[in-house]
């Protein structure tokens, strides 16, 4: 019998990942403990003694949570976005985090483009209505995107991804992205603007980049003052990059012609001034609710967090790497 690649440890699993990455897991020789819905107090309890934690982005892995954890050496985020982990608190304690930023790059493209196009179309409002009885043609009647100019702010991998992707039905392509050179865009149809520019002129801007202390609500009241009027917003990025408040205002009062969201501040959420208004598509954070993503993103994480124990070099450290024990 082959003996494990690296010591036995202790992984507590917070949130379910696919099976496939338990798998890998239990091959390395590892102990599996999934836990899942853990309340805060549950999960410092639990986090007592593993050397290992995997959550996806319901779980806050608090400094006091780290704290309890004094035998981690990884915690591994089945995603993309880390805003649930006190990074500081984990370079501090020297608990190296991973996560899994290529596992759900293209199934948040499609969604991105599933929402425009049904907020576009007001598919969902056209469905229930439908179903209730109720046949509303008039009512429900949509805009084309040829002919319109896309707003994408933040060119990583998903926003290309969409703009590959949206750029065949005939929308011209503007975006912002301060970390991206002319040079890096060359023979792409894509034009680079500042974000003030951006919102001047694009019918529908879609939001791909990271929460932080500079991209929280970025897209305000100051923000939609300068948009171009009927503006149609999609985020299927992170929660807290729109101000819903001023959102909801703008679409009241018909600046703002629509928008179609995934992510909210404060996830998860009941209650939100954008729920009920016209023109508003809304989904529960499923960006990356794909079978395949899903499964990508257990496996990218478990290999990193088998390799971390192992103190093997990691593909995607949030953190510097921990010191081998």
């Amino acid at each position: 019998m082959t003996a494990p690649a690296c010591p036995p440890a202790r992984v507590l699993v917070a949130e379910r990942i696919s099976a496939g990455g338990l798998d890998l897991l239990r091959v390395a020789g590892h102990e599996v403990d999934v836990r899942l819905r853990m309340n805060p107090a549950e999960l410092i309890e639990a986090v007592a003694g593993a050397q290992a934690l995997i959550v996806r982005s319901a779980t806050q892995v608090t400094g006091e949570v780290l704290e309890a954890g004094a035998d981690l050496t990884v915690v591994g985020r089945a995603g993309v976005g880390v805003d649930n982990v006190d990074l500081a608190a984990a370079a501090r304690l020297g608990v190296t985090v991973v996560n899994a930023p290529l596992s759900n790059v293209l199934s948040a493209a499609e969604h991105t483009v599933a929402l425009l196009l049904a907020q576009a179309r007001n598919i969902p409002q056209a469905h229930a209505a439908l179903v209730a009885g109720r046949w509303e043609r008039a009512q429900w009647e949509g805009v084309e995107l040829a002919g319109k100019t896309l707003g994408v702010v933040g060119l990583g991998r998903v926003g290309r991804l969409v703009t590959e992707r949206l750029a065949p039905f005939g929308m011209a392509i503007v975006a912002h992205d301060p970390y991206v050179s002319s040079e890096q865009v060359s023979g792409l149809p894509i034009e680079l603007v500042s974000l003030c520019e951006l919102l001047a002129r694009s019918d529908f801007v879609t939001l791909h980049m990271a929460k932080t202390p500079e991209t929280a609500g970025l897209i305000g009241a100051e923000a939609l003052a300068v948009a171009k009027p009927g503006v149609r917003i999609v985020n299927v990025a992170r929660g807290g990059l729109i101000d819903e408040a001023a959102l909801a205002e703008a679409l009241r009062s018909g600046k703002v012609a629509g928008a179609a969201l995934d992510v909210f501040d404060g996830e998860p959420i009941e209650s939100s001034p954008l729920f009920g208004l016209s023109g508003v598509v809304v989904t529960p954070h499923l960006g990356a609710s794909t079978v395949e993503a899903q499964r990508r993103a257990g496996v990218d994480v478990a290999e990193q967090v088998n390799d971390a124990l192992a103190g093997r070099p990691v593909r995607f450290a949030v953190t510097p790497p921990a010191a081998a024990g």
